[in-house]
Protein backbone atom coordinates (compact mmCIF):
# COMPACT_ATOMS: atom_id res chain seq x y z
CA UNK A 1 0.00 0.00 0.00
CA UNK A 2 1.05 3.08 -1.33
CA UNK A 3 0.39 7.24 -0.16
CA UNK A 4 -0.60 9.09 -2.75
CA UNK A 5 2.39 11.27 -3.65
CA UNK A 6 4.20 7.82 -3.72
CA UNK A 7 1.52 5.93 -6.18
CA UNK A 8 1.90 8.77 -8.20
CA UNK A 9 5.47 8.88 -8.16
CA UNK A 10 5.58 4.85 -8.99
CA UNK A 11 3.18 4.63 -11.68
CA UNK A 12 4.60 4.47 -15.15
CA UNK A 13 4.38 4.03 -18.88
CA UNK A 14 4.84 -0.22 -19.33
CA UNK A 15 5.39 -0.98 -23.12
CA UNK A 16 6.93 -5.05 -22.09
CA UNK A 17 4.96 -7.13 -20.30
CA UNK A 18 5.35 -10.54 -19.01
CA UNK A 19 2.94 -13.28 -20.43
CA UNK A 20 1.22 -14.07 -17.45
CA UNK A 21 -2.67 -13.39 -17.89
CA UNK A 22 -4.02 -10.84 -15.18
CA UNK A 23 -6.80 -12.67 -13.02
CA UNK A 24 -10.26 -10.89 -13.93
CA UNK A 25 -10.48 -9.84 -10.02
CA UNK A 26 -7.70 -7.53 -10.45
CA UNK A 27 -9.15 -5.98 -13.60
CA UNK A 28 -12.86 -5.44 -11.41
CA UNK A 29 -10.64 -3.68 -8.73
CA UNK A 30 -9.36 -1.13 -11.17
CA UNK A 31 -12.98 -0.62 -12.66
CA UNK A 32 -14.59 -0.34 -9.12
CA UNK A 33 -11.80 2.55 -8.65
CA UNK A 34 -12.72 3.93 -12.26
CA UNK A 35 -16.54 3.73 -11.07
CA UNK A 36 -16.24 6.62 -8.41
CA UNK A 37 -14.32 8.74 -10.74
CA UNK A 38 -16.30 12.13 -11.03
CA UNK A 39 -18.55 13.09 -14.29
CA UNK A 40 -20.46 15.89 -15.55
CA UNK A 41 -24.03 15.70 -14.34
CA UNK A 42 -23.04 12.49 -12.16
CA UNK A 43 -23.97 10.90 -16.15
CA UNK A 44 -21.42 8.28 -15.55
CA UNK A 45 -21.31 7.54 -19.37
CA UNK A 46 -18.09 5.94 -19.11
CA UNK A 47 -17.93 1.88 -20.61
CA UNK A 48 -14.98 -0.13 -20.04
CA UNK A 49 -14.41 -3.12 -22.38
CA UNK A 50 -12.07 -5.46 -21.23
CA UNK A 51 -10.38 -7.54 -24.82
CA UNK A 52 -8.11 -10.27 -24.41
CA UNK A 53 -6.91 -13.26 -25.87
CA UNK A 54 -7.63 -13.30 -29.92
CA UNK A 55 -10.24 -11.26 -29.85
CA UNK A 56 -7.40 -8.62 -28.36
CA UNK A 57 -5.06 -10.04 -31.30
CA UNK A 58 -7.42 -8.95 -34.04
CA UNK A 59 -7.90 -5.23 -32.14
CA UNK A 60 -4.15 -4.25 -32.24
CA UNK A 61 -3.87 -5.60 -35.61
CA UNK A 62 -6.75 -3.41 -37.18
CA UNK A 63 -6.28 -0.25 -34.86
CA UNK A 64 -2.77 -0.21 -34.13
CA UNK A 65 -1.71 -0.75 -37.72
CA UNK A 66 -1.05 1.55 -40.79
CA UNK A 67 0.42 4.56 -40.19
CA UNK A 68 -0.02 3.64 -36.09
CA UNK A 69 3.45 1.96 -36.42
CA UNK A 70 4.50 3.54 -33.38
CA UNK A 71 1.97 1.58 -30.82
CA UNK A 72 2.89 -2.25 -31.93
CA UNK A 73 4.56 -2.84 -29.20
CA UNK A 74 0.81 -2.77 -27.65
CA UNK A 75 0.22 -6.12 -28.38
CA UNK A 76 2.36 -7.57 -25.95
CA UNK A 77 -0.07 -6.43 -23.31
CA UNK A 78 -2.29 -9.53 -22.05
CA UNK A 79 -5.27 -7.01 -22.09
CA UNK A 80 -6.52 -3.91 -23.42
CA UNK A 81 -8.63 -1.71 -21.53
CA UNK A 82 -11.35 0.36 -24.23
CA UNK A 83 -12.84 3.55 -22.73
CA UNK A 84 -15.63 4.43 -24.45
CA UNK A 85 -18.38 7.42 -23.74
CA UNK A 86 -22.04 6.55 -24.26
CA UNK A 87 -23.07 9.91 -25.71
CA UNK A 88 -26.47 9.83 -25.36
CA UNK A 89 -26.34 12.01 -22.30
CA UNK A 90 -27.95 15.69 -23.03
CA UNK A 91 -24.86 17.08 -20.89
CA UNK A 92 -22.31 15.32 -23.60
CA UNK A 93 -24.25 16.67 -26.67
CA UNK A 94 -25.87 19.52 -26.22
CA UNK A 95 -23.53 20.73 -22.90
CA UNK A 96 -20.68 20.26 -24.53
CA UNK A 97 -21.57 21.89 -28.29
CA UNK A 98 -22.92 25.00 -25.97
CA UNK A 99 -19.15 25.42 -24.32
CA UNK A 100 -16.75 24.28 -26.28
CA UNK A 101 -15.95 21.68 -23.54
CA UNK A 102 -15.56 17.84 -24.13
CA UNK A 103 -17.35 16.50 -21.00
CA UNK A 104 -16.71 13.15 -22.01
CA UNK A 105 -13.27 13.24 -22.86
CA UNK A 106 -13.06 14.93 -19.32
CA UNK A 107 -15.01 12.33 -17.76
CA UNK A 108 -13.17 9.42 -19.53
CA UNK A 109 -9.96 11.05 -18.38
CA UNK A 110 -10.23 10.84 -15.05
CA UNK A 111 -12.02 7.75 -14.73
CA UNK A 112 -8.94 6.17 -16.75
CA UNK A 113 -6.82 7.52 -14.12
CA UNK A 114 -8.68 5.85 -11.27
CA UNK A 115 -8.14 2.71 -13.43
CA UNK A 116 -4.43 3.52 -14.20
CA UNK A 117 -3.47 4.30 -10.04
CA UNK A 118 -5.28 1.08 -9.12
CA UNK A 119 -3.93 -0.63 -11.38
CA UNK A 120 -0.05 0.37 -10.43
CA UNK A 121 -1.03 -0.22 -7.09
CA UNK A 122 -2.02 -3.90 -7.42
CA UNK A 123 1.12 -4.15 -8.93
CA UNK A 124 0.07 -4.32 -12.73
CA UNK A 125 1.76 -2.02 -15.40
CA UNK A 126 -0.31 -0.12 -17.81
CA UNK A 127 0.25 2.15 -20.55
CA UNK A 128 -2.31 4.65 -21.83
CA UNK A 129 -2.91 4.81 -25.70
CA UNK A 130 -3.97 7.91 -27.55
CA UNK A 131 -3.21 7.06 -30.85
CA UNK A 132 -5.43 4.67 -32.39
CA UNK A 133 -7.67 3.89 -34.87
CA UNK A 134 -11.35 4.83 -33.14
CA UNK A 135 -13.37 3.24 -35.89
CA UNK A 136 -11.56 0.03 -36.42
CA UNK A 137 -11.90 -0.52 -32.33
CA UNK A 138 -15.71 0.39 -32.86
CA UNK A 139 -16.06 -2.04 -35.85
CA UNK A 140 -14.19 -5.12 -33.87
CA UNK A 141 -15.86 -4.15 -30.79
CA UNK A 142 -18.94 -3.68 -32.39
CA UNK A 143 -19.56 -1.10 -30.28
CA UNK A 144 -23.16 0.87 -31.00
CA UNK A 145 -23.19 4.04 -32.84
CA UNK A 146 -23.51 6.08 -30.02
CA UNK A 147 -20.55 4.94 -28.27
CA UNK A 148 -17.13 6.99 -28.81
CA UNK A 149 -14.26 5.63 -28.15
CA UNK A 150 -11.78 7.86 -25.88
CA UNK A 151 -9.09 6.01 -25.03
CA UNK A 152 -7.06 2.66 -24.64
CA UNK A 153 -5.15 1.12 -22.07
CA UNK A 154 -2.27 -1.75 -22.02
CA UNK A 155 -2.72 -3.47 -19.03
CA UNK A 156 -0.25 -6.85 -17.48
CA UNK A 157 2.45 -7.35 -15.09
CA UNK A 158 5.33 -5.22 -16.14
CA UNK A 159 8.35 -6.62 -17.82
CA UNK A 160 10.29 -3.88 -17.41
CA UNK A 161 11.11 -1.19 -14.91
CA UNK A 162 11.36 2.32 -16.91
CA UNK A 163 13.57 4.98 -15.32
CA UNK A 164 11.88 8.03 -13.74
CA UNK A 165 11.37 10.63 -15.80
CA UNK A 166 12.45 14.22 -15.74
CA UNK A 167 9.77 16.45 -14.34
CA UNK A 168 9.56 20.14 -14.53
CA UNK A 169 10.20 21.74 -11.09
CA UNK A 170 6.58 23.15 -9.17
CA UNK A 171 7.91 26.62 -10.24
CA UNK A 172 8.03 26.04 -13.99
CA UNK A 173 4.48 24.88 -13.79
CA UNK A 174 2.53 26.90 -11.46
CA UNK A 175 1.29 30.07 -11.45
CA UNK A 176 -0.12 31.79 -8.10
CA UNK A 177 -2.16 35.03 -8.11
CA UNK A 178 -3.75 37.02 -5.52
Amino acid sequence: MYDFISLVRKRRSIRRYMTDPVPAEMIKACIEAARFAPTACNTQAWRFIIVEGELKERLADKSLGGIVVPNRWASNAPVFVVIATDLDFITHRLGGSIKGIGYHMIDAGIAGEHFILQATELGLGTCWIGWFNKKAVSKVLELPANWEVTAMITVGFPGEAPPDKRRKSLDEISIFKR
